[in-house]
């Protein structure tokens, strides 16, 4: 054949690839086809943003722009726009839980990472971010195809504040620092950092002091959370203000609950002056779904449904998830609770969105993300990266002997038993979609060893015996015996919060049989989103090893048999507190105080002093690292503003962080990482701060750096933690004014610690 021919043949191929992979959508708005496109300003790309949006706003008329205030906006066709859900789901992959999201076609499915509470167990930010930028790939591909939307609601940086919540599973722990951390990471990756165009725009939710959907006759629709301002600024809005100051996210989602007696999507204090004011959303606010109803229908906030619609924009919300905005506002405007212009900026704040996701630029073939398609969804790289994501997480609790990794010779058969032991929608957790194919546990595992599989219970409600004499006969055989027991979404999900903390029905006596029936090492595996009390386990001789392997994803069977055989060294985290089922006497879900107090435990690591069944941040490895802090300061000055200076002693007390020039105030500790054993792994420093003492305000201790290593077996990595003083080393007092205590804080990494006395600029008397 001649060059020429097989030039043209290739041609040929790469053309039909493409147009395979191009999108099948019409343009949202200015089709070129349209005769205004040429000549609207709003379609002109070379105007500023804010130009096109006012030249927009402009054309429409008072009906067609209350018909835009609602998630299923309705199409404008003598402009030639069309009706955009705004509605899409990307928790930890693209999900079809929304109605913008559609499977089917070229789009059967998409890469389903494991649960938030999972990755987050990671502690790795870089892991996070790079898993948003290949849910955006997909989406935008899906986008392109005609099946998705460009706004996802995702992600949910909630504080999993108490271990019962259904969807603590969502959230990436308990700690605000982390949770903050993860919204940054996770919605870089989602948007992209290419100016201010946006990939897709995320949604960081629910705002605020949302952590609580159904428990004991107290639903989220009818729920008041009485928090205070230190709570407030101290826990509940940490992740959120990171979401928007550092992670830049195009949309804050308002939640379902009130706050001190008022709906979070009626208060202009939290909506216009907090996300818009102080932290200056560049963006859109949107309702959680149906919540202007739920104010009015159900909490009964106001006395009309047009009071209820102009409190609710007059607050700064944007867009309404649901119908109640588009049925309430115009008649809202007549009786003079709002006005057009009120209408107006909100609409500003959501078209500016879709401007810089380029809807209004003509074909998505022509522009920067136009080019992505079906291959590439599921592609090898983001399933191994969902592997991956799963093998960081997964948690080592218990390793007695030690028990794991287990041994191609010694245990070449293995009962595989329980009723988490071959599923596959249990891995994903909720606000999945359909993933590209699963690795079951049993399927997992079936690579490295002959496999005898008894479920012993039914499912994981375990409400009977019938099934455990095969269980145990199983373990009996085997030189092996892996349990793989937990929850699922019948027990813990959106709307429905647990009971409890132990294992469901007869879950613990199957695994307690099964041991002392196991003629060679038993390990117990757990999956669920929220906390287990499996103290009975860990205090079990004949369990050998625990591992938690949260809700791991699509691939979480292989990452599970990894692991159990040693091909992956586990460094995962606890990102929660693990309670023993004591705690929960006398603690309604419903008291919303972080500190401890008379007959009050306290919550989360930073302010519970009691007993646990694992700490905030335990996991264990097959190898052994040590720490040594091998320099930081001693003392740090703390500059302050000028006029704030006096000649009075200052030590002892502590500063406003608004009176300080914080900058680039921060302080470098330098770790050294010694890996003492025989096996390559990675290892996750948590570096914690004592702050001085000072009573209601300083809790135990927090949260100030973490990293992620890998570490050759032998070999030692010096780490540079660099410590932001004002954002990390100050605490909250009761008026919700966070300072920087003077004094000796103190840094501990393990059993490495290092004191740091912050002293202000000028010794003198500082004025609070």
């Amino acid at each position: 054949m001649r060059e020429s021919s097989i030039h043209i043949i290739l041609c040929i191929f790469s053309l039909s690839v493409f147009l395979l992979n191009v999108e099948a959508r019409s343009p949202f708005a200015c089709n070129p086809k349209h005769a205004g496109a040429r000549t609207y300003p709003f379609c002109q790309r070379t105007l500023p943003v804010s130009e096109r949006v006012r030249d927009l706003i402009g054309r429409l008329t008072l009906p067609e722009k209350v018909s835009l205030l609602v998630d299923n906006a309705a199409a404008v066709p003598r402009l030639g726009i069309g009706s955009y859900e705004w509605w899409s789901e990307a928790l930890h992959g693209v999900s079809n839980v929304g109605p913008g999201t559609k499977f089917g076609g070229k789009f059967p499915g998409a890469t389903s990472f494991p649960q938030v509470i999972t990755t987050a167990a990671s502690f790795n930010a870089t892991l996070w971010e790079e898993i948003g930028r290949v849910v955006s790939d997909e989406g935008r591909a899906m986008y392109n195809g005609g099946m998705a939307g460009l706004t996802y609601w995702s992600p949910n940086v909630n504080i999993l504040r108490d271990p019962r919540w259904g969807r603590g599973q969502e959230t990436p722990g308990e700690d605000p620092v982390v949770a903050g951390i993860y919204a940054a990471s996770y919605v870089r990756g989602l948007q992209g950092t290419d100016g201010d165009r946006l990939k897709v725009a995320a949604c960081c939710k629910h705002y605020t002091a949302y952590d609580l959907d159904n428990w004991s006759g107290v639903d989220r629709f009818h729920f008041n959370a009485q928090v205070t301002k230190q709570d407030i600024v101290d826990t509940f809005d940490v992740p959120f203000r990171e979401c928007v100051m550092e992670g830049k996210v195009a949309s804050v989602m308002c939640s379902y609950n009130q706050v001190n007696g008022i709906p979070t999507c009626a208060d202009p204090k939290l909506l216009r002056n907090t996300i818009r004011g102080d932290w200056r959303l560049n963006g859109y606010i949107v309702s959680d779904c149906d919540s202007v109803e739920v104010y009015y229908n159900s909490q009964h906030y106001t006395s009309t449904p047009e009071e209820a619609a102009a409190d609710a924009i007059k607050a700064g919300l944007d867009l309404d998830c649901g119908p109640f905005l588009g049925v309430h506002t115009i008649d809202a405007i007549k009786r003079g609770l709002l006005t057009e212009n009120d209408v107006n900026n909100a609409l500003t704040n959501t078209l500016t969105v879709q401007m810089r996701l380029g809807m209004f630029d003509g074909p998505p073939s022509a522009q920067p993300y136009g080019h992505l398609g079906p291959s590439d969804v599921c592609t090898p790289a983001h399933q191994e990266l969902a592997l991956d994501a799963a093998r960081q997480g997964i948690v080592l609790l218990k390793n007695h002997g030690p028990s794991l990794p287990l041994s191609h010779i010694r245990h070449r058969t293995v009962a595989v038993i329980g009723p988490n032991s071959d599923v596959t929608v249990t891995m994903i957790g909720n606000y999945a979609g359909i993933a590209c194919g699963y690795t079951t546990p049993l399927q997992g595992i079936g690579k490295y060893a002959r496999t005898i599989h008894q479920q012993g219970c039914a499912d994981v409600g375990c409400n009977d015996d019938r099934l455990f004499g095969p269980a145990i006969i199983a373990a009996s055989q085997a030189d092996a015996t892996i349990i793989i027991m937990g929850l699922d979404q019948s027990i813990e999900a959106e709307f429905r919060d647990r009971a409890g903390l132990l294992l469901p029905g007869r879950q613990q006596e199957l695994v307690s049989k099964v041991a002392a029936a196991s003629k060679g090492p038993t390990v117990l595996v757990l999956m669920s989103g929220g906390p287990v009390d499996v103290s009975f386990a860990q205090n079990d001789p004949k369990v050998s090893a625990i591992l938690w392997a949260g809700y791991p994803g699509q691939a979480g069977g292989q990452a599970i048999a990894d692991i159990l055989w040693g091909t992956t060294n586990p460094g995962g985290k606890l990102p929660m507190t693990w309670y023993p089922q004591e705690y929960l006497i006398n603690l309604p879900m419903t008291n919303m105080a972080m500190r401890s107090g008379p007959g009050y435990p306290g919550r989360t690591y930073r302010f519970y002093e009691g007993p646990v069944v694992y700490p905030f941040g335990h996991g264990l490895s097959y190898t052994r690292f040590t720490h040594t802090i091998s320099d930081g300061p001693i003392e740090v000055i703390v500059p302050l503003d000028g006029h704030r200076r006096s000649n009075a002693s200052a030590y002892g007390k502590a500063i406003r962080v608004s009176h300080a020039r914080c900058g680039q105030l921060s302080l470098a500790v330098n770790v050294d990482v010694k890996n003492e054993g025989s096996r390559d792994g990675p290892h996750t420093l948590l570096v914690f701060s004592r702050p001085p003492a000072g009573g209601q305000w300083a809790p135990r201790k927090q949260l100030v750096a973490f990293e992620r290593v890998h570490v050759p077996a032998g070999a030692q990595h010096r780490v540079r933690l660099n410590i932001h003083v004002c954002k990390y080393l100050s605490i909250v007092d009761k008026a919700g004014i966070r300072r920087i205590p003077l004094g000796d804080h103190h840094i501990h990494i393990g059993d490495a610690r290092h004191s740091i006395s912050l002293k202000p600029e000028v010794l003198g008397e500082i004025k609070s």
